[in-house]
Parts: C-alpha cells; sequence; structure tokens
C-alpha cells in the first residue's frame, strides 16, 4: 500500500468530515487518522471500498474526540474565559465618571456654539429625536436643507471635537 497515495486521495474527504462531526479544522485528529489507517491496513477487507473504509475511520476518530474528557475540558474551560470577557463590570469609577461628565460639557458647548440653523436641526433630530421629514415640516423647509444642515452641523463638530474621538 502506497501510503502517501493513500493521504492524497482522502486528504479532503477526511478534513471534511472532521470539520463536519467537530465543527472545527483539526489536523490532531487528521494525524491521529492516518496512523489509525497505517495501524490497521492490513486489516482491511476488500469487501467495500477503501475510500468509505478510510472514512468510516475518520467518522469514528471524530465522535471519539467529542466524547474525550480533553474536548469537554478545552471546551468548557473556552466557554467560562468568554462570559468571563463579556460580563462587564456594573461599577463605573470615580476618575472615568468624571472625564465622561466633561466629555459631555464639552460636546454641549460645541452644540451651543454652531450657528443657529445648524444648531437648530441638530438639536430637533440627535437630541430630541425628530425625524428628517418631521424636522422640515416643523421648520416648514425642504428636507433637503435639513440634510444638508445636518451634514454641515456634523462636520463642524467633527472638527471642533476631532481630540475627543
Amino acid at each position: 500500500m502506497d501510503f502517501n497515495k493513500v493521504i492524497q486521495e482522502n486528504k479532503q474527504n477526511i478534513k471534511n468530515i472532521i470539520r463536519l462531526i467537530t465543527k472545527e479544522d483539526n489536523e490532531d485528529l487528521e494525524q491521529e487518522v492516518y496512523v489509525k489507517i497505517w495501524k490497521n491496513s492490513e486489516k482491511y477487507e476488500e469487501r467495500g471500498s477503501f475510500k468509505s473504509w478510510v472514512s468510516r475511520i475518520a467518522k469514528n476518530t471524530s465522535l471519539d474526540y467529542l466524547k474525550s474528557s480533553y474536548h469537554k475540558i478545552f471546551t468548557a474551560s473556552v466557554r467560562d474565559d468568554y462570559t468571563l470577557d463579556s460580563v462587564k463590570d456594573g461599577k463605573i469609577s470615580p476618575e472615568t465618571n468624571v472625564v465622561s461628565l466633561e466629555r459631555q460639557k464639552r460636546i454641549i458647548y460645541e452644540i451651543n456654539h454652531l450657528k443657529p440653523k445648524l444648531k437648530q436641526v441638530i438639536m430637533m433630530c440627535e437630541i430630541n429625536g425628530y425625524s428628517y421629514e418631521e424636522c422640515a415640516r416643523r421648520l416648514k423647509c425642504p428636507l433637503g436643507t435639513v440634510k444638508s444642515r445636518i451634514y454641515n452641523a456634523k462636520k463642524e463638530l467633527a472638527l471642533k471635537l476631532e481630540d475627543l474621538m
């Protein structure tokens, strides 16, 4: 049996079976499958196709891996790490609170120093939550004018608040 030929002809099939069962690419499992094929090659009986025999070894090796304690411990530790990373600290430090307040004051200051028409649309749309259409209706001006003013106000604020971004 030419083992290099066996590997080349079955490599993708073995990878696909492992990925299908374990939901991951696992080169260690691939190696384990090749070792099992090599060790058991004299036991292969030509009753079925060689490919189906190799596929059965890959399937059983993958299922054994899923049942193994290593897989369970590894999966649990990754899940626990992810859970710990995703839990936020509910406490806000006084330092963070002060920085946040200073930031808010600066933004309000810059909004208040916009040209009156720009300030008006920013306040209506971004602060009070009016849609552009509602803002245009209340100001009795075209929708395009509202959009233009919003764009110009945001552009001006971005320049003035660049150090906060």
